[in-house]
């Protein structure tokens, strides 16, 4: 017995496809039986299991728990929950060698995927290519594991109340803040944190519904914000936060309703961190703003920009000791007094202690920032077999020029006007542009050379397409 997986569903970060079409059942129960023989084959046994709040969600799990067992492994099912309650009941049970989290993350309601943890590190990349090996080669380990269930809710929102301890509540008190789940994954435990929460807090669409009835949940795209930030201006709050579909990234927009974007949501948490943690590295993806690094530099940090994926930031966290990371994509990643994984319900937590120790609300550190001009990820389509072929064009014509290339991930050009960057998605067959200057005539003359660049690969900068 063997399975074969639809060529688009094994990604570089994760496993994603659409329910009935790309994605079913028995991929499921392929995939539990390759980890689980994967794990077994290097000395584990017991995996935790979570879900989200997608209408095929159950069905996977079912089915995935049928194949790690038939693999031999112990499936510990965590139950319904954001991924980051996943990722938190495989770093904090100890019997626990791996996690599976069936989430479809951001992406619309038809889509479901699986996200991993194996005995303590991001699997990804080789690893995902080879769960699919080991299925069409029906390779698998046998046995008879057994399913137990842990409720892990509680204990977990316990744990994300630590960061505000030893600030003094009377600051705390006086907080209003407004909160969009987005009817994903993360709406129960948002609740309970809440309750908890000093302040005062407004909720929105916390009840978990799998067809997201109110907006899309990816909290990167501003449009996706509307709600949060009529929320915000009606009621006079101090600031606002959001999540995506399963709590792993966040969203956040200031008093005033101005945008909070993943790099400058780090610039806060970096000058905060580097206080306690002098001379720390934090880590960024190539994506993110100038200021951001200078700001990490300014407060004594050493920056480092890295390739965009939760998996490869949290990898070079491990390598480089980084107490703090993050994505513009909203993936923050604190190892200081947390584990090194994204979770965006924590990160909301961080953001009010570290307004409150650096003595500036949210508003004012917003305020604060240098204002750049810069694009969206302007995300096009490319044909899968010219994404990085392209890449490649560009960069050797830039070899024989006197542009400063730096090649980390794709192509980021900085020049006098500001810097420009062009890179092939893992998971999509799209290329992503970003340019940033501090002048329109600057923006300008970097979206023109990125144009110039495409033109010479036969290439055009289509309309964006999303996530």
């Amino acid at each position: 017995m063997s399975h074969q997986f639809h060529a688009t569903v094994l990604r570089e970060y994760d496993i994603r496809g659409i329910i009935g079409e790309t994605l079913g059942a028995d991929d499921a129960r392929a995939i539990g039986r390759s980890f689980g023989t994967l794990l077994r084959r290097a000395g584990g046994r017991v995996v935790a299991v979570g879900y989200d709040g997608r209408v095929s969600s159950p069905m996977l799990e079912h089915a995935l728990v049928e194949g790690l067992t038939a693999a031999g492994c112990d499936a510990v099912k965590v139950g319904l929950g954001p991924t980051p309650m996943l990722y938190y009941a495989a770093a904090s049970m100890e019997e626990v060698d791996g996690g599976i989290q069936i989430t479809g993350s951001h992406n619309p309601a038809n889509y479901n995927g699986f996200k991993m943890v194996f005995q303590g590190r991001p699997f990804f990349g080789a690893d995902i290519q080879e769960l699919g090996r080991i299925a069409a080669l029906g390779d698998w380990e046998t046995g008879n594991g057994v399913t137990s269930s842990r409720a892990v809710l509680d204990e977990y929102v316990t744990r994300l109340l630590e960061p505000l301890e030893g600030i003094d509540p009377a600051g705390l008190d006086r907080l209003r803040i407004g909160w969009d789940a987005g009817n994903g994954a993360a709406g129960p435990a948002l609740e309970l944190l809440a309750a908890r929460l000093p302040g005062e807090h407004h909720l929105l669409y916390t009840e978990i519904d799998g067809n997201f009835p109110n907006h899309h949940p990816d909290p990167t795209v501003e449009a996706n914000l509307a709600d949060l930030k009529q929320l915000v201006a009606d009621k006079r709050l101090d600031f606002g936060v959001a999540f995506d579909g399963d709590g792993d990234r966040i969203g956040a927009i200031d008093g005033q309703g101005r945008v909070i974007w993943g790099d400058q949501l780090l610039m806060i948490y970096a000058e905060d961190v580097l206080a306690r943690h002098p001379g720390a590295t934090v880590i960024a993806d190539v994506k993110a703003s100038r200021a951001l690094f200078d700001h990490v530099a300014a407060h004594g940090g050493e920056p480092v920009m890295w390739k965009t994926g939760h998996s490869l930031i949290k990898s070079k966290m491990k390598e480089t000791g980084a107490p703090l990371a993050g994505e513009m994509s909203g993936h923050v990643f604190f190892a200081d007094t947390y584990y090194g994984y994204d979770d965006a319900l924590y990160a909301g937590v961080r953001l009010i202690a570290a307004a409150a120790r650096l003595g500036r609300s949210v508003t004012e550190l917003r305020g604060a920032m240098p204002a750049m001009l810069n694009t969206p990820e302007l995300r096009f389509q490319v044909d899968e077999s010219r994404k990085f072929a392209a890449i490649d064009e560009v960069k050797g014509r830039l070899r024989g020029s006197d542009a400063r290339v730096d090649g980390t991930d794709g192509v980021r050009v900085t020049t006098d006007d500001g810097w420009w960057l062009l890179r092939a998605s893992n998971t999509q067959d799209v290329l992503v542009a970003r340019a940033e200057s501090d002048s329109e005539a600057g923006l300008e003359r970097l979206l023109a050379q990125i144009d110039e660049q495409l033109a010479a690969s036969g290439l055009e900068r289509g309309e964006s397409v999303g996530h």
